[in-house]
């Protein structure tokens, strides 16, 4: 008779796991994530801005969700490997990333057929408008009267610079450029290793302006060598409150910015996506974000899944615009 019982139960359990199937559900443990370690790719150099934002998030959501998050630097073409790795990668959670501005700019540079579409999007958490910069010994006190100068000046007379070109900081200038009803290259623009080095440019006077970011500035602010006049975006930086926007300075509505934000392959299971998104959020709630972000004079902001890809839409057509003027699109 026992075995009659215990027959009938394994065929009774049996059924109730083919009819789970059938139904597409999955056992409550499977359903448990993270049950492993989970890689987080970083497209760019340690030590970089980026860098330090992930591990920051990475470590975070280790605690929050019980599993290792290991930080993986995938460096080289632009931009291109690191963005690829996490593109590529198998679509099951255990491979995220984090997504940089330029990935809505490498593909009309001809370097990728990646885009923003290529991922799943889980959170934007940060974006850095850039500044307008000038030197201490810089005549020109407000961004009006640096404008100003500018329009009244024949084309190439002023230089600035803040990255390499066709970088995000050149295209911001562009887009600045373009607002104020002048020629995208009317500033010429002078390719830098990066923002440190141009802000030494500037201070050394061998540029007129840089473009970067005011947190990428700052050192050379406060050690009052160069000044911050205006922000290309739509509210100030409470860490530098007194540099107005563009908005306030001129009434010219233009912003835009490098941002940072966590993706995973496309085709993520909804469900995985999900907790990912929340997890995120406790993450940008937290106070050990906040004051790491703050620290360092970074601009956090967030977007959920749905708006986070509607913000890189916007980027990347923005971006599209701004090479296309310069001459810089090989789409």
């Amino acid at each position: 008779m026992s075995k009659k019982i215990t027959r009938r139960a394994f065929a009774a359990s049996s059924a109730a796991a083919a009819a789970v199937a059938g139904l597409g559900l999955k056992p409550a443990l499977a359903q448990a994530y993270p049950a492993r370690p989970v890689t987080v790719i970083v497209p760019w150099g340690a030590g970089g801005g980026t860098d330090a934002t992930a591990r920051i998030v990475a470590a975070l959501l280790e605690k929050d969700l019980g599993q290792p998050f290991n930080v993986v630097n995938r460096t080289g073409g632009s931009g291109v490997v690191g963005h690829s790795a996490i593109a590529t990668a198998p679509p099951d959670g255990y491979t995220i990333g984090m997504l940089t501005v330029e990935i809505s700019m490498m593909h009309w540079q001809g370097l990728t057929e990646l885009g923003p579409k290529s991922y799943t999007p889980l959170a934007l958490m940060n974006e850095d408008p850039p500044g307008i910069q000038v030197s201490s010994t810089s005549p020109y006190k407000t961004v009006k009267e640096l404008a100003d100068a500018i329009k009244a000046a024949p084309a190439g007379k002023f230089k600035a610079s803040g990255t390499g070109q066709g970088g995000i900081w050149h295209l911001a200038l562009v887009g600045w450029m373009q607002a104020m009803g002048l020629a995208p290259n009317h500033v010429a623009w002078v390719p830098s290793n990066g923002a440190a080095p141009a802000m030494q440019d500037l201070a050394a006077g061998g540029l007129d302006l840089t473009t970067c970011s005011v947190p990428e500035a700052r050192a050379i602010i406060e050690a009052g060598k160069a000044r911050s006049l205006a922000v290309m975006a739509a509210k100030r930086n409470p860490a530098f409150p007194d540099v107005p926007t563009l908005k306030e300075a001129m009434d010219i509505d233009y912003s835009t910015g490098a941002w940072r934000g966590i993706a995973g392959p496309k085709g993520m299971p909804a469900d995985v996506a999900s907790k990912l998104t929340a997890a995120l959020k406790k993450v940008y709630d937290s106070k050990e974000f906040k004051e790491f972000m703050s620290n360092r004079g970074f601009g956090t902001v967030w977007g959920d899944a749905t708006e986070f890809a509607a913000f890189m839409d916007k980027g990347d057509a923005q971006m599209g615009v701004a090479m296309k003027a310069a001459g810089l699109s090989k789409a």
